[in-house]
């Protein structure tokens, strides 16, 4: 026997001739995945033939040298990228159904050039009416449609002479299966082997593979976690699908940062790349009660949002807190900390928060804001026209430094914001009110 298949737990690494739904061995339920193995002669001759071909090297005396990058002429995907793709680059994209994940690689593989775009789920009909809609009219873009990774594997192979071909786009790996294991497509045994034969074809043909996954209903990965292991780049589409806004992150990059973000609309011609982002997060009418910008950190770029607020009185006995964009539970800390320190009764009020453009705020650098807006609401006093707060608010009403505060009040003022209030400026929330309501 020169190959077959074995069921590998993969907590206690025992290996099983058949499947089972919990480990004889370690008790873990849901463990096994079905894995290729390699046995006999064949193993041999692999293993002489590696043996003494790779030697050590010095640390020194490794050649550093400049990845070279193909832009991929969209300027976020580039900015996410760090810089473009490089060749034998594995990127994983993964989001939920509906957000873009195809139509940006749809749009992509006409950036390129010569793409080869293997569809396992949608026909090539299917495709040709989502470029049409794109109005991607390109024939450069060779489509096929299989699910058999071998046959993939020498279709790409046959295509490659001449360094014609630019990318591959795998959509998906979900749905790629090999003849050599019996589970079906999908599997964690399937997934895991296709991708490790794409990763290989990869590196040896140096030829750029994007690789669409599912995720769960959890909101992460489909499949083994060891699949974002063994690619090079791992970007995440999110977003709400009901909005036209689109965030692409990096959550591993071989090849380039993970701090960076990627902006995009969702517009009828596809997936369109956002640089004035002011135009969808602010408002340019007049300053009303309840309003309060605030500045954010999106990777490495600064970006000014509108927070809201709508405080009314309420009968009910439970007053209700419902934030849009902003964490309830922050939301909770900061209506505490107003209640407290400046006493402003609001339990006797419903408070409504939501920010602006579809956007959700994680860090604390727009507590600040967030607590002027409130109070603007409360007073019914509008704040200061073109003034940005930058800060996070302590549970003793103190404003406090926040991460790359200097580069955020740069941008700001850039913006034509006048009034770039800190912890510098002031140290507490009442000093706050006295100075930004009219």
């Amino acid at each position: 026997m020169t190959r077959g298949s074995l069921f590998v737990c993969q907590q206690c690494g025992n290996e099983f001739a058949k499947w089972f739904g919990k480990c004889p061995t370690c008790g873990e339920w849901n463990s096994l995945v079905e894995t290729v193995v390699v046995s006999g002669e064949r193993l041999k001759t692999r293993l002489r033939k590696s043996s003494g071909e790779v030697k050590p090297k010095t640390l020194n005396s490794i050649k550093i040298s400049k990845s070279s990058r193909t832009s991929t002429k969209i300027p976020e995907l580039d900015r996410v990228l760090g810089g473009g793709v490089v060749a034998g680059q594995v990127v994983l994209i993964a989001g939920e159904p509906g957000i873009g994940k195809s139509t940006i690689l749809l749009q992509l593989a006409d950036k390129l050039g010569k793409v080869l775009y293997i569809s396992g789920e949608e026909s090539a009909q299917q495709l040709g009416i989502r470029a049409q809609r794109l109005g991607i009219r390109s024939k450069t873009i060779q489509i096929l449609e299989e699910t058999d990774v071998d046959g993939a594997i020498d279709t790409i192979n046959s295509m490659v002479d001449g360094n014609s071909l630019k990318a591959v786009i795998i959509d998906s790996i979900q749905t790629m299966q090999t003849a050599d294991l019996s589970g079906m497509a999908g599997s964690a045994g399937q997934v895991r082997e296709s991708a490790y034969r794409l990763v290989r074809l990869a590196k040896t043909q140096n030829l750029p593979i994007f690789i669409v996954g599912h995720v769960t209903k959890e909101g992460t990965f489909a499949g083994p976690a060891l699949l974002a292991h063994i690619v090079d780049t791992v970007l995440w589409f999110e977003g709400d699908k009901s909005l036209t806004l689109r965030l692409l992150r990096a959550n591993k990059n071989r090849f380039g940062p993970t701090d960076e973000v990627g902006i995009f609309r969702m517009e009828d011609k596809g997936l369109i790349s956002v640089t004035s982002l002011e135009k969808i997060f602010l408002e340019t009418g007049k300053s009303v009660p309840g309003s309060a910008v605030a500045s954010v950190l999106e990777g490495t770029r600064p970006i000014l949002v509108e927070i809201q607020t709508l405080v009314v009185p309420t009968k009910m006995a439970f007053p209700r807190r419902i934030a849009q964009g902003i964490d309830a539970k922050r939301l909770e800390v900061i209506l505490a900390v107003l209640q407290k320190r400046m006493g402003l009764p609001l339990f006797k009020f419903d408070v409504f928060a939501n920010v602006v453009g579809g956007i959700y705020i994680k860090e604390p650098a727009s507590d600040f804001a967030l607590a002027l807006s409130i109070a603007s609401s409360y007073f019914d006093k509008p704040i200061l026209t073109k003034t940005v707060a930058i800060g996070e608010v302590g549970l003793l009403g103190e404003i406090r430094e926040v991460v790359a505060q200097e580069k955020r009040v740069k941008e700001s003022r850039r913006l034509g914001f006048r009034n770039v209030i800190t912890n510098k400026e002031v140290k507490y929330l009442n000093q706050a009110t006295k100075k930004l309501f009219k």
